[in-house]
């Protein structure tokens, strides 16, 4: 490990290197519907993203499209069937994915990923999806939690400005993936528009001093890594799954020193880590440098016996994988992707940075 912990990243655009720059039909998660009107707008999208070249990089719509990981909802601490109200709004924005390197992402709330849902098994769920007529294509909602046509996806599916109301009871617990699910899905998830619910166990997760949640995907542009300007779409690229990014909160290194800063937390804390992994294409293998998964729970499962100091694990696109840790020294904890050229290259890494003294009888740097 001690090569990996070298590793050290500028956020400021990668050098331009060669490599990562060169109307699919799945079942389950495709919605099975869809208009004439639904089919045009993705067709259109095609046609305007394989264009080679780069413009300038664009005017950008926010400063920051990488959603905190420090912001989700707290666990749940009722013993009785709930009904919530729940509204998101897709949204079509400009933003960076690192200094000087833009990209048209596609989100739930303006995030990436999507805001978490956090519910209790046998609570109901109202859902409201609006799609602003500022957009231009049609976007919709699969939720892996529910049982029903394409998880909500074939009833939530709306134009922009259209709204759709969905409802569903909880039936089974864990932690799931949610995604836009319209023709073009694959389009639409790398572009940003995934996140997680968990629906919580009648008994609740364990009791942890503090909760992160993160989202890995990959960005398919028309450009390299690193190469200033503002970067399209390119189905090219994610026919051949060969992304241009791999990111952690659809940035490149955003919790690092060059970015938003590392995450930092207080040495001794028990930390539990939720990684959505919206794909489209890549297993995740999740990795935390300088420390080890303590619990971890596989695949969304949060009912069976977790697995125990689990050093890497994979994390298959679409899904949510749950990793609990201890913090008995301080310094970084490198989350990356242990495929990584991934890490070195294509912008996936974060820092948690535990904060307290030193511990010379467990990691002495200089004995």
């Amino acid at each position: 490990m001690s090569d990996e912990n070298s590793f050290k990243f500028d956020r400021r655009p990668l050098l331009k290197t060669a490599g990562a720059a060169s109307a699919i039909g799945l079942a389950g998660c495709l919605s099975s519907g869809g208009d004439d009107e639904t089919e045009n707008q993705n067709n259109v999208a095609q046609d305007e993203t394989d264009d080679d070249g780069l413009d300038e990089a664009k005017a950008t719509d926010t400063d920051r499209i990488a959603a905190d990981p420090r912001e989700l909802p707290a666990p749940v601490d009722w013993n009785q069937p709930r009904t919530h109200e729940i509204e998101m709004v897709t949204t079509e924005e400009t933003a960076e994915i690192e200094p000087g390197v833009t990209f048209d992402y596609m989100t739930f709330d303006g995030q990436v990923p999507g805001p978490m849902v956090r519910i209790r098994r046998g609570d109901t769920v109202n859902l409201t999806l609006t799609n602003p007529e500022e957009n231009n294509m049609p976007h919709n909602i699969d939720f892996h939690a529910v049982y029903g046509p394409g998880g909500g996806a074939d009833d939530t599916t709306i134009t922009p400005g259209e709204s759709a109301t969905i409802e569903f009871q909880a039936m089974y617990p864990g932690v799931f993936v949610y995604h836009c699910a319209v023709p073009n899905l694959d389009q639409h998830i790398s572009a940003g528009m995934y996140g997680a619910i968990l629906v919580e166990p009648e008994g609740g997760l364990p009791e942890v001093d503090r909760e992160l949640y993160f989202g890995q995907n990959e960005l398919y542009t028309n450009g390299a890594a690193g190469e200033e300007g503002h970067h399209r779409f390119s189905f090219d690229t994610m026919r051949s799954e060969e992304p241009t990014y791999v990111t952690l909160n659809g940035e490149a290194y955003p919790f690092t020193e060059d970015g938003y800063g590392p995450v930092t937390v207080e040495k001794g804390e028990r930390v539990r880590i939720f990684l959505s992994n919206g794909g489209p294409n890549l297993t995740s293998s999740w990795h935390g440098i300088g420390n080890v998964w303590e619990t971890f729970y596989r695949d969304g499962d949060v009912v069976s016996d977790p697995d125990r100091y689990v050093e890497t694990a994979p994390v298959a696109p679409g899904s949510v994988a749950i990793a609990e840790i201890d913090t008995p020294v301080p310094g970084p904890i490198k989350l990356v992707d242990h495929a990584l050229s991934r890490v070195a290259r294509k912008g996936r890494l974060g820092v948690i940075q535990v904060e307290g003294d030193a511990e010379p009888e467990i990691f002495n740097p200089d004995p």
